[in-house]
Order: C-alpha cells, then structure tokens, then sequence
C-alpha cells in the first residue's frame, strides 16, 4: 500500500497555496518526492510571512497550481493522502483543483488522529510539540518539505505501534469518520451527542466556547459542520478540540437555548453570522379630524410601538387581522394609501368611516378596543413543547406580556394550578430576539 504524505503552505484566510511538498511512501521507504513553491496569483500577508518566510518575492517566479497539477496528480493516484490535521492540507489541495475544474479524491488519513489513538497521553498533538516529545528533528518548521518530512519519521514510529495494523484498517474503512472528525476531537467525544433536539458548543484547546448551535437533531448537525467546506467551517472546525451538548426537547426551546448561549458566551463563530433583523412596530396616531389611525414602520423609527413583528408581511398580515376582527377601515390601518374610500381586495368590513357613513366617535372606540386588545392579548400564556424524553413535558413562560423562561416537568408530577410551574422554570431574559422566536405564537 502505498501513501503519500504532504504538506501544504497557504496565504492564510485565501487558502491558495504558497508552497507544496509530497513525499511517496511504500513499505517503509520514500519512493518518490514533489516539493515546489508555488505562485498563489494573490498577496501574501506579511503574517503569513513572519510564520513561514515565503513573500511575495519569492514566488513570483514560481509556477501556478494550474501547472504543477498534473504532477501532484500523477504522484498522488492510487496512494492514500496522508497529513497533519489531514481536512486542511486535503480541502487546500482540493480546492485549489475545483478551481481547475477538476474533482480530487483520495482517501485519508490523518497523522494528529492515528496519534491520538497509537501514542496517548501527549499533553499536544501539534507537529512541533509531538516531534519534540517523540525527538523527531524538524529542518525547516513551516515550510512545506520540513514538515512533511517530519511527518514520515511520524508517520513511519505510527506503523510500528503495537496494533497499527488493526487501526489504521479501521480508519480506512468507508463508514469510519476518522477523516472527517476534526482532528483535534476524540472520538469517544462525538459518539456522546445524542440524535435528538437542543443546542451543541464547539470548544478549542483552552477550553474556550468559540460556537454555538442548535437542532433538530444535534449530532447530524454536528457532522455537516465536518463536511462543510466553507473557509469559516475549515477554520471552526480545525480549532474544535471538544463539544459539549444540551438536550431541549423542542426545535423551539433549542432556539430560545442557542440564543440566551451566544448574548452569554459570545462565540467568535457566531459574531460574523448574526445578521441585524429589520423588524417592524405597530403604533396610533390621530388625524386633524379627529381620527384614529393604525400605522407601522420599520422599529428604529416607530414611536412607543403597541406591537413588534419580525418583518414586513408579518406586520401587514397583522393590520389585516385587526382590521378584520374589529371592523376597522383598510385605509386608516395603513393598508391602502392614496385612495378616497377604501377597496381592499379581502377586507370588507369597513363600516363606512372613510366615506362618513360612520361618525368618528364611534370608529375610535373599535380602534380603542383593538388597541386594549394589541397590548393585553397573551399576558400570561404557557407554551406547551415536547420533552427531552418521552415521560416529560416542555413549557415556556410569558407572565405579564414578558418571556420568563423555560422548563421541563415530569409528566407524573400533579400540576393544578399554572404557578406551580415556576417550581421548574429556568429563568431567562427577554430580548427583542427572543419576541421574534415566539411571534408565532403570540400573534392573535
């Protein structure tokens, strides 16, 4: 069986390649070698330089990934792919083809991983902290050759162990996610999180909450981030040293979870992908004549809003529904603008205010009593949700038009009265984000 073992230099957060190195080996033996810089046709930070001392200079002259292709393809068919932390030199390679137009496959293996199981007890499986316990000279760290040179020597101590044998066909095997794992992530690690609802934490080597997620199924979720190949995904993924998990029951309660999560931990990889909402207030007004009026804008620009959605059509469908229920005039519930009467094409219980066939008096006490409505509607409601496991039930809390929290109650306890249910709460704070996670069931 025959392995090639490589290493790879990049521009950082571009991910092109600045220097390659491939090592060919067979029964022990190097039987082959491609090392060369390569023309990234982008900048090189000068971080990037400091680390590995490859600038712009030195690769101007250097051939492109278009035209060492063939060659990295010719050294690499029919061997497994070998490296350190194998998904980020393999995805930098693969990339660099799927550019080309070209699909790389090959199967891997993963040097970090294969130690972890053949040589535990290692305070750090990084090249340099491994090589130095395990007296493995590295010429060159952070180059491309010097590195995938050291990792021979690793890779040749791996196959020496006492049952590599047995690991190494388990890690090639095709339902194995060995490859896939991050490489910093024990497995015993992932086989703990569970197939159902609630939110999972990605944590790196100090311990440090760096993301947080939820679903409806915490483990499949957990796996796509492995198999993504977004940079974002690359570089969460590459830092993930374990996972933590809670069970919630409900994709909802997972939703309330994740969010009250990421205002107390503040994730790095939750920052860049929370985008702002532009939600909506309803309020009321009255005309020169004497008219109340409902209107709506976007929430920066609402006045004392008597009610908050999450968009535009939830606010609009909302107006509709009041108007509706209580007899109101589309066109002073800004549903139609621009017109003398109103005509809205489905509501037709306008009792003539727009065409002074009903006196101002009278219309204002409806829109009164839709206002009182508005803000006394789902004061105290319970939100009935699945539990964590079958002999459970879920709520959620809204006690004088506030989110109080969520709990889980066992279905054998005898609850009479709904303030026994503050027994089991686990108390949270509302927020604005909280209101949009719950609109749909507060709407009237």
């Amino acid at each position: 069986m025959a392995y090639t073992i490589i290493d790879v230099e990049t521009t950082g957060r571009t991910n092109r390649i600045t220097e390659i190195s491939i090592f060919k080996y067979e029964k022990g033996n190097i039987i082959d070698e491609f090392t060369s810089l390569v023309n990234p046709e982008t900048l090189i930070p000068l971080h990037i330089t400091a680390l590995t001392g490859i600038d712009n200079q030195m690769v101007s002259d250097a051939p492109t990934f278009s035209e060492i292709a063939n060659q990295v393809l010719q050294i690499t068919a029919n061997t497994i792919f070998v490296a350190h932390n194998v998904n980020f030199d393999f995805n930098v390679i693969r990339g660099e083809f799927s550019r080309l137009g070209i699909i790389f496959q090959r199967k891997k293996l993963c040097t970090v991983r294969l130690s972890r199981k053949l040589l535990p007890g290692h305070r750090s499986y990084s090249l340099g902290k491994l090589c130095n316990d395990l007296n493995i000279n590295i010429e060159g760290r952070h180059r491309a050759r010097g590195d995938a040179e050291a990792t021979v020597i690793l890779f040749s101590k791996l196959q020496q162990q006492t049952h590599a044998e047995d690991v190494f066909t388990a890690f090639l095997k095709a339902n194995s996610r060995q490859a896939t794992l991050p490489a910093h992530l024990p497995d015993h690690v992932f086989e703990k999180i569970p197939n159902t609802p609630g939110i999972y934490y990605f944590l790196n080597k100090k311990q440090t909450i760096i993301y947080v997620g939820k679903a409806k199924n915490i483990k499949k979720r957990v796996l796509s981030h492995f198999y993504d190949k977004k940079q974002k995904e690359l570089d969460l993924c590459r830092e993930t040293a374990h996972i933590d998990f809670e069970e919630s029951g409900s994709e909802t309660i997972a939703l309330l979870m994740e969010d009250a999560a990421i205002k107390k931990h503040y994730p790095q990889y939750n920052v860049a992908s929370k985008k702002t909402v532009k939600r909506y207030g309803v309020f009321n007004y009255t005309d020169r004549k004497g008219v109340m009026h409902f209107t709506y804008n976007i929430l920066k620009l609402c006045p004392n809003p008597i009610k908050i959605l999450n968009n535009k059509r939830d606010t609009i469908a909302f107006l509709e529904k009041i108007c509706s229920d209580f007899k109101l005039c589309p066109k002073y519930s800004a549903l139609q603008q621009n017109v003398v009467t109103c005509n809205h094409y489905k509501i037709e219980t306008c009792q003539g205010i727009c065409s002074q066939q009903e006196n101002t008096k009278d219309y204002n006490t409806k829109v009164l009593k839709a206002i009182h409505y508005i803000k006394n509607d789902n004061l105290n409601k319970i939100i009935k949700q699945k539990g964590r496991r079958p002999s459970e039930e879920a709520f959620i809390l809204i006690k004088e038009g506030n989110y109080q929290g969520y709990g889980f109650v066992d279905k054998a306890e005898q609850i009479i009265h709904a303030d026994a249910l503050e027994n089991f709460l686990i108390p949270q704070t509302d927020n604005t984000d909280v209101q949009r996670i719950l609109s749909k069931f507060l709407l009237p």
